[in-house]
């Protein structure tokens, strides 16, 4: 039983120590791969797309500032252009976990 109470606080704490985001500058969206933990003042990841450039950013960000042609979303790597099915997974687990053993 304190296997179990340690994977659901492992889970936990690795859920709130930050928001996770995919950051490039690159004229393909997917050819973004890099990833960076947001320090507490961003609470948001964010996607801008420069017209007439062909240039992709992408990053961290305040709720405030988003707005315009910044495209912000909440969760983890929610900026990305493929979908990270491990987050999903994990999700999928704990939830198992604590319903089964909790």
């Amino acid at each position: 039983m304190q296997l179990y109470g340690a994977v659901i606080l492992f889970l936990t704490l690795s859920t709130a120590c930050g928001l996770r985001c995919y950051t490039c500058t690159a004229t393909d969206p997917k050819s973004c791969t890099d990833t960076k933990s947001c320090t507490v003042i961003f609470n948001r990841c964010f996607s801008l797309k420069v017209d007439g450039y062909n240039i992709v950013t992408k990053g961290c960000q305040s709720s405030a500032l988003c707005g315009g042609a910044m495209a912000c979303c909440e969760g983890d790597l929610c900026n990305g252009a493929i979908t990270n099915g491990s987050s999903v997974i994990l999700l999928l687990i704990s939830s198992a976990i604590i319903t089964l053993f909790l």
